[in-house]
């Protein structure tokens, strides 16, 4: 496998109700509406957007990774209306290991609808068959169950609790480990 990227050029992979893709400066007002949400934000490392700004920078970040043949977020795109609810992806790839972590934001209009383990189990596959990985983990602040139940539909394994692991929004907060392993 080396010598190969599989982010270039950057994957569209499909689900059966939604379409992963790149995101572009179209997306802005989408990206705006969920992340401008206190629910949505509160168990994520950043804060919550106050204006077009911040989505726009955040998507500049994306296009920047894309550029470059980088892991960088999927657009999560409902088949059914073409509506881009949410993002996921690998925040970090150590290729030498072969191991990379999964993170993942949905629109609140969304939750509960079983979307994104459909949307991890694509991206866990992707990992396994197209970047060689060994081992794939995701991390969740502990009172996030929402978070917690989309990593065991997708058969990670529980690991343990990585105490004051993260200093975010204000203080030290534990943080949840599951993996999934080839």
């Amino acid at each position: 496998m080396s010598g190969h990227n599989p982010f270039n050029p950057f994957p569209q992979l499909e689900t059966e109700r939604t379409i992963l893709r790149k995101l572009t400066l179209d997306d802005v007002e989408a990206i705006f509406d969920y992340c401008s949400r206190e629910e949505v934000a509160q168990f994520v490392t950043w804060d919550v957007h106050k204006s077009l700004d911040d989505s726009k920078n955040f998507i500049h970040f994306a296009l920047e990774r894309y550029a470059n043949n980088q892991v960088a977020p999927w657009g999560i795109v409902l088949k059914e209306n073409n509506q881009l609810i949410g993002t996921a992806d690998f925040v970090w790839w150590q290729e030498q290991h072969k191991t990379a972590e999964i993170g993942y934001v949905l629109s609140s209009d969304y939750w509960g609808k079983g979307l994104m383990p459909e949307v991890v189990n694509k991206i866990i596959e992707f990992g396994f068959e197209q970047m060689d990985l060994v081992r794939i983990q995701a991390l969740c602040l502990v009172e996030n169950e929402a978070s917690e139940r989309v990593m065991q539909k997708v058969g990670m394994e529980y690991e343990g609790i990585l105490r004051k692991r993260m200093f975010m929004k204000g203080k030290h907060r534990d943080l949840k480990i599951y993996s999934i392993v080839k």
